[in-house]
């Protein structure tokens, strides 16, 4: 991949940037003030179930801009569509919900971007002396990617972006940009949800990987320091995603309630059609019939959706869950405990949970 100063290649994806979604901007380097832009297509936008650096390969053609001249471009939009968003606290169906927007044939699916993890990590640092960037250098930073995530192809009514679990801590200024902008939150109650971490044949590593930043998160909602991170089990590191996800959730929703919705995955999967034209909807999005039809016969319901190559259907969801359920019923049971310690010991703990509807405990604590 070259660099797009002074070559003709980066001259006429310049050009292009602004009036197609074929020049995708797939990564920002804040640090060195780049934009990785890469060709894509229709088709390939609905086949990656995430945007990230596993979309690259060798055949992939792709230039780097300098932020200045990407930034130049996305003020050329002109054409911007509705962009709206899927917040979720991870392992709760976002990508099905995604994948079956894709059967409308008028949401331009994007899925967990790359330069949305580089947003919210710098707008973590914000106002600490080891911040890169002043809050204007983040506003530009995140104004040249709105814009950039609004063009769309003829057919486009809308794009969705379907964001990491973790980004939905800057749910709020992302909105925020965009008044016209409107967003999900996907759920689940804390039981099932750690429930289907527990299960998972990577759940211990991938617990631990992200275990550090969320109790940096977790942090900001106590009134004195949490127990230290090393003392945690499988299933309080698992309830921690949980409390951190869903209490981001609980704040967006509290400061902008009439554009967020929230869903709650269990009961999507109860009634799929009803769950997508309530999605719609709330997008300002028509749902005919034929589209109806289309979304309750959709074999994207039967196959595992960040790996559609696999069958995967609701029985065999409940058939884990159950597995999990009696596997891991002593992490389990220690997750709800640490929840319930917190909601007594930390009012916006309490607040969290009493938001979230409670623990929604089956046989446990």
């Amino acid at each position: 991949m070259t660099t797009g100063n002074r070559n003709p290649a980066g001259d006429d994806w310049f050009a292009r940037l602004p009036v197609s979604p074929d020049i995708y901007p797939q990564k920002l380097d804040l640090v060195r003030g780049l934009v990785l832009a890469i060709e894509m297509h229709a088709p390939d936008y609905r086949a990656a179930s995430f945007l990230d650096d596993r979309i690259l390969m060798p055949s992939t053609k792709g230039v780097w801009l300098s932020q200045l001249r990407a930034a130049g471009a996305a003020a050329r939009v002109t054409d911007p569509r509705p962009l709206h968003f899927v917040f979720h606290t991870g392992h709760v169906g976002s990508t099905l919900v995604s994948r079956l927007l894709d059967e409308t044939g008028i949401v331009l699916p994007l899925r967990e971007p790359l330069p949305l993890r580089s947003l919210a990590e710098a707008h973590d640092a914000l106002g600490r002396s080891e911040s890169l960037l002043s809050e204007s250098d983040f506003r530009d930073a995140l104004e040249m990617m709105m814009r950039l995530w609004t063009r769309g192809y003829d057919w486009t009514r809308a794009v969705v972006l379907k964001a990491t679990s973790s980004a939905g801590r800057i749910a709020i200024p992302l909105l925020e940009a965009r008044p016209g902008s409107r967003a999900i939150c996907l759920n689940l109650a804390a039981e099932p949800y750690v429930a289907t971490l527990l299960a998972g044949r990577n759940s211990a590593d991938d617990l631990r990987g992200h275990a550090a930043g969320r109790m940096i998160r977790l942090q900001a909602l106590c009134t004195g320091p949490p127990n230290p991170l090393h003392g945690y089990s499988p299933g309080e590191l698992a309830a921690l995603g949980w409390l951190v996800e869903t209490a981001s959730q609980w704040q967006v929703a509290q400061r902008l309630p009439r554009r967020v919705l929230a869903v709650d995955f269990e009961a999507f999967l109860a009634d799929v059609t009803d769950g997508i034209t309530r999605i719609l909807d709330h997008f300002g999005l028509p749902l005919d019939d034929a589209h109806r039809a289309a979304v309750a016969a959709s074999p994207v319901l039967r196959r595992y959706s960040k790996a559609p190559e696999r069958a995967y259907t609701s029985t065999d969801r409940d058939a884990a869950l159950r597995a999990s359920r009696r596997d891991n019923a002593a992490e389990i049971g220690r997750a709800l405990a640490w929840l319930e310690r917190l909601g007594r010991s930390e009012p916006q703990i309490a607040s969290v949970l009493d938001g979230a509807g409670g623990i929604k405990a089956i046989g446990y604590g």
